[in-house]
């Protein structure tokens, strides 16, 4: 992706042999009766391809983050090519694609979108722009998780309390009363197309938010939360350092709106860590499973993220605080190989 270098002679050569060679088995697939052709535009003459074609929309940055070299050298090896989706012409007249993946935002992109997936049902979408609305709204993100009640032999699974504010800061510290929230109370946005957060210590601070916002009851939970990544029915749990537990002491002592820009990333990766093994043990694997089957069918995505973390002292009591779509897959191990065994079930399953 990006602009390309300079080609060498031998490259150019290589680059003329392996076209050949694609050449020469696309003829034969043709001549067994294998099916139809399928047609990249490159430099404005057509030429087939074969394999399965994913036309990807996504933001400039989450092309570099999510199509990473290894990424697309595992996928042309299994067959499978990503061909970026040409923004300035009518989505109908690309392609042909066998899967639309896509991250942007906006209601002409979703208005083509959804057009698309009515003229063209033989086309897998990832995702379905209604659904991905749905999580990024944080005021109904969790209401399938809290609908759901899950609760079995290996734990159970809750949302914290929380509360909408839509407009008047002054407001906040009597809805906060009304609703019988406990302080500290963690701040984020409305729309979840920001990681910053707030936590806030005391009533009077409250004033001091930005509407819209939800605000969260925060639930020590030992400064560790897992990032459950969910890719199809695969699913691959990594932990994360988190906000610092808040002792009684500490919420009688403190003061004000403390902001950060974003809690977990990569690089606060919490997997060799030297952690209390009750802090660090990761939720049962049939929770998880049991979770994120009946979340898929709930939310309708197949592509997404659940932050979850255990309340602190407890061994089977957790939450989920956060529900991305299409998360930064290029942190997760192992994504190259999860994730085109994924394009490659959802071909073999049409």
């Amino acid at each position: 992706m990006g602009g390309e270098a300079y080609k060498t002679a031998e490259e150019v050569a290589k680059e003329e042999e392996e076209m050949e060679e694609e050449r020469r088995s696309e003829e034969e697939m043709v001549a067994a009766g294998g099916g139809h052709k399928k047609y990249s535009v490159v430099g404005g003459f057509p030429h087939p391809v074969k394999g399965v074609v994913v036309g990807y929309a996504l933001t400039s940055k989450k092309t570099k983050s999510f199509l990473q070299p290894k990424l697309e050298g595992l996928a042309r090896n299994k067959g499978i090519f990503f061909v970026a989706i040409d923004h300035t012409r009518p989505l109908s007249d690309q392609g042909p694609f066998d899967i639309v993946l896509h991250k942007l935002s906006g209601k002409e992109w979703r208005r083509v979108l959804e057009d698309y997936r009515l003229t063209h049902p033989e086309v897998t979408v990832l995702d379905p722009p209604d659904a991905i609305q749905h999580v990024y709204n944080r005021q109904s993100m969790l209401e399938d998780v809290a609908d759901l009640n899950l609760s079995d032999a290996y734990g159970k699974v809750g949302v914290p309390r929380q509360l909408v504010i839509k407009k008047d800061p002054s407001s906040i510290p009597e809805a906060v009363d009304r609703a019988g929230l406990n302080l500290p109370l963690v701040a984020k946005p409305l729309v979840a197309k920001s990681h910053e957060l707030s936590l806030a210590y005391d009533q009077y601070s409250l004033k001091k938010l930005e509407p819209p916002l939800v605000l969260q009851e925060f639930i020590n939970h030992g400064g560790v939360l897992f990032k459950v990544y969910i890719v199809g029915e695969a699913i691959k749990v990594v932990r994360r350092f988190s906000l610092p537990d808040v002792s009684k002491r500490e919420l009688s002592k403190n003061a004000g709106v403390f902001r950060f820009p974003r809690v977990s990333c990569a690089a606060a990766t919490a997997d060799e860590a030297d952690l209390d093994p009750s802090i660090a043990e990761l939720p049962p694997r049939p929770l998880l499973e049991r979770l994120a089957r009946e979340l898929r069918r709930r939310l309708g995505l197949r592509l997404f993220n659940l932050d979850i973390i255990r309340e602190h002292g407890s061994r089977d009591k957790y939450y989920v605080i956060d529900i991305n779509y299409f998360p930064g897959y290029g942190k997760m191990p192992e994504y190259e190989h999860i994730f085109t065994d994924f394009i490659l079930s959802l071909v073999r399953s049409k």
